[in-house]
């Protein structure tokens, strides 16, 4: 084994390069569905054999070396991306005969431009690079402070963050009411990458210390998750009977217009059925249906309110996504769009509308820098909206009637950690409605679903999910999932309402706790390169 650590660390090249892609791709086998959990450590240990190989670490600003883990970076992370987000070239075969030319650009573009992320990490990582097992922090901090830049630059993707490796199995994700998706990628690469000083150390001290203090963090996070989450089912919210409708339409009859009246029916048809559990509509309080259920304007439409109307019995409402339009100003043929969610009553009247926030780039809006140039390759997005949807400025609560406080989020938006909430009052539920039927039966429905549910421990909130082709859902504020329809299906959800939980110490203090950790990790080997004067 020794022989092939130091084949790895003197590899060059296009075998360098080969060998961190692979890793890479590796790597993506920790994250939904497969949540293989020792892809982590065959992803991460070899990526630390690489970066011993990048140049001498005696001078911290070496040109080289530097370069060198930037390019062993970038490799990481396009195989990583590659491996993971290949699932995004179904989105361009819905409409094959405008978009499928551009399908490499989707799933080789996007991980190549992700890529220079991982560069930047490695490249920092390795600024503060040690010989001894210290260079696992140096690691992790380079990892998770390029992640988080992921996650918020140029309008944010934390898609697949590596701390997704720990945020997916019921016990390691309690750690996340502590830290957050930030710290469990912390935490995620420590443990990942603390085999790599088994076959490096100089002494058995320094070849076991790693793997035995990451064996302990992962013993202590699942202990820790045995211990938090309670035996019983949670109370739930009196008087709240939810049903939520999985419909399983193709994208590509969806955003027809011609299907429009095949569509109510079904979805009104659909609604009023009996679920699994023998539950009829008139036992539910809130009907939800999932993101953009119509191709048309549905506030716009007074004979599809009165047929809302009257499948609702009285004093229920029904909560749904919808495209909405303002009036149009003096001068505009049409008004601004917005991808919404609206709340309608028993008597076809609309009670409350949230608008979406964190618009997708490319998908439902085009950067206005790069409008031009779009228009000239005869590219738009791919919503049938003229102009694209616009984004709300801020976000607020969904007062709905018979509810707590919603917090609603619309598709992706529920992957940012830390963002979902409005400001001032807490709410005491999380409303995510979605539509994945662009990206079909693969691994990004799983992946979208696994972040969302993360967001219900982060915050010690419930979290209601209703999506066109799965996964729909209700979580409650420790990650269980109470009830669910699986992707792919159609069906219908009869479930009550979990109580929120006290708010998580993350939901305070999640700032101050990463910002601590990284300085940790940060300071460790920068003392240990002054100690040892290298």
């Amino acid at each position: 084994m020794t022989n092939l650590v130091d084949h790895v660390v003197r590899l060059n090249g296009w075998r360098r390069w080969l060998s961190a892609f692979a890793a890479g791709a590796i790597g993506a086998l920790a994250m939904p569905p497969f949540g293989f959990l020792p892809a982590l450590f065959l992803s991460l240990t070899p990526a630390i054999w690489l970066l011993d190989g990048c140049g001498d670490v005696k001078t911290a600003f070496d040109r080289k070396a530097l370069r060198a883990a930037a390019v062993t970076g970038w490799f990481w992370g396009f195989g990583y991306f590659v491996a993971g987000l290949w699932w995004l070239g179904a989105a361009f075969l819905v409409e094959a005969d405008q978009f499928a030319w551009a399908m490499p650009f989707g799933v080789l573009g996007l991980p190549a431009l992700l890529a220079f992320f991982t560069a930047f990490g490695f490249a920092l990582a390795r600024l503060i690079w040690t010989k001894d097992g210290t260079r696992i922090l140096a690691f992790a901090f380079g990892l998770t402070v390029c992640e988080w830049l992921r996650g918020h630059l140029f309008t944010g993707f934390p898609w697949n963050n590596l701390g997704m490796a720990l945020g997916q199995n019921l016990w390691l994700m309690q750690s996340a009411s502590l830290v957050g998706l930030y710290g469990l990628t912390i935490l995620a690469t420590l443990i990942g990458a603390a085999p790599a000083t088994l076959w490096t150390g100089r002494t058995p001290r320094a070849r076991w210390l790693s793997p035995i203090l990451a064996a302990i963090v992962l013993g202590t996070m699942a202990v820790f998750g045995a211990l938090r989450v309670p035996a019983a089912p949670l109370p739930t919210v009196p008087n709240v009977n939810l049903r939520i409708m999985q419909p399983n339409l193709p994208q590509d009859a969806k955003f027809n217009p011609r299907n429009r009246e095949a569509i109510m029916r079904r979805y009104l048809a659909f609604s009023a059925g009996r679920g699994s559990d023998g539950q009829s509509l008139a036992d539910a309080t809130h009907l939800i249906w999932p993101e953009s259920a119509f191709p048309f304007l549905l506030h716009r439409d007074p004979e599809s309110l009165m047929q809302i109307a009257a499948l609702l019995r009285p004093g229920s409402v029904l909560i749904t996504g919808a495209a909405r339009m303002d009036d149009p100003l003096p001068g505009e043929a049409v008004g601004k769009f917005f991808n919404s969610i609206q709340v309608i009553g028993s008597q076809g009247t609309i009670l409350g509308v949230y608008d979406k926030v964190h618009l997708v780039p490319f998908g439902e809006y085009v950067p206005q820098f790069l409008d031009r140039l779009i228009q000239m390759v005869g590219l738009r997005q791919f919503v049938h909206v003229p102009g694209g949807f616009e984004s709300s400025t801020q976000r607020g609560v969904l007062n709905v009637p018979g509810l707590p406080a919603v917090a609603a989020t619309i598709c992706y938006e529920a992957i940012f950690p830390g963002e979902i909430l409005p400001d001032g009052p807490r709410p005491d539920v999380i409303l995510n409605v979605t539509n994945d039927a662009w990206f079909g039966i693969t691994p990004g429905p799983h992946q979208h679903f696994a972040q969302a549910r993360l967001r219900a421990v982060e915050e010690g909130i419930p979290l209601v999910r209703a999506a066109n082709t799965g996964i729909s859902a209700v979580v409650d504020p420790y990650g269980r999932v109470v009830k669910s329809l699986p992707l792919g299906a159609e069906g219908i959800l009869d479930a009550q309402l979990p109580l929120a939980i006290t708010p998580p110490v993350y939901r305070g203090y999640n700032l101050l706790i990463l910002t601590a950790t990284l300085v940790i990790c940060c300071i460790v080997p920068v003392l240990r390169r002054r100690r040892r004067n290298f």
